[in-house]
């Protein structure tokens, strides 16, 4: 977190553009160009910069927004459920398809079932996700009139109408996510049914399901490793999803941000999202034993 706080900063600082000229507008003079960079402390030494921004960091204070105003942990609250919501339903969704489409490919490895499950996996990993958001748009909202295209509701709006507005969102994302949890699924599956155990199993005349419930369970580390990163990928990279179907989540925050040269709200979203994906990481590593007893020996 260390290094990604040093790389952050220094991301925005040095990329071009200049945030007191934002703010000052296009009729500003020199002037009160510098005097709001003084205001802002822009007119300090980097290294000076630094030291307080990380130091009111370590306390809680990722800042005020510079556009708004607002103060950064404010703005990334408020914009924290949308993208949560997105992530965790595309999440849910990817599994609940992902995983057995896996198990059965591998299960009929080399048969036509298999073979159309991983043309269709590799077809959805291929098309670009504003495509498919695009794509699912125009036959579900437009055509069809099923869907709202764009916007989100709260829970609070009413169930009905906030899961109305998440569907598109997390079938776009969850297609992408669900053909690279597929192949994930059926490689580690096809490397458990290989084993001794397997076929002992088979040759005791054990069922199909105790077979694959069995591979399964030795197959699950990386499947979970994958869902894991998944989850903080997801978290972090939804700016496109959320550009297309104008939702106000850190996403569309974050673009906002880069459009005006906010630095305190771009530096407080990614320091956020860093912090998210080191922590589900960890996690995931925790829960190798659950799904893996050899570690405890």
């Amino acid at each position: 977190m260390v290094v990604v706080a040093v790389f952050v900063f220094l991301l925005t600082h040095l990329s071009p553009g200049d945030p007191a000229a934002v703010l000052a507008g296009d009729n500003a003079t020199v002037e009160d160009v510098e005097k709001i960079r003084a205001a802002m402390g822009l007119d300090k030494p980097l290294l000076e910069q630094f030291l307080s921004w990380s130091g009111n960091v370590l306390t809680g204070n990722l800042g005020v927004s510079t556009s708004t105003n607002v103060p950064v942990s404010t703005l990334i609250y408020q914009r924290m459920g949308p993208t949560l919501s997105i992530a965790l339903f595309t999440i849910l969704f990817a599994v609940l398809f992902a995983v057995p489409l896996g198990v059965v490919a591998a299960w009929k490895a080399g048969s036509i079932t298999d073979r159309l499950i991983m043309l269709a996996s590799v077809m959805a990993f291929s098309i670009p996700v504003f495509l498919i958001g695009y794509g699912l748009v125009y036959v579900l909202s437009i055509k069809m009139g099923l869907l709202p295209v764009q916007g989100y509701k709260s829970f609070s709006a009413g169930a009905a109408a906030y899961f109305n507005h998440l569907l598109l969102p997390c079938l776009s994302l969850g297609l992408v996510y669900m053909a690279l949890l597929t192949r994930m699924t059926r490689a580690t599956m096809l490397e458990a049914l290989g084993e001794d155990y397997i076929r002992t199993a088979k040759a005791k005349g054990l069922g199909a399901r105790l077979v694959i419930w069995h591979a399964l369970k030795n197959a699950a580390n990386p499947i979970v490793t994958t869902v894991g990163v998944g989850i903080a990928m997801l978290i972090g990279g939804v700016v496109v999803t959320e550009t297309v179907f104008a939702i106000p989540g850190l996403g569309r925050l974050t673009v906002d941000a880069v459009l005006r040269h906010d630095y305190p709200v771009i530096q407080g979203v990614l320091l956020i999202a860093s912090a998210v994906y080191v922590l589900i990481n960890l996690v995931v590593d925790l829960s190798y034993r659950l799904f893996d007893p050899r570690m405890d020996r």
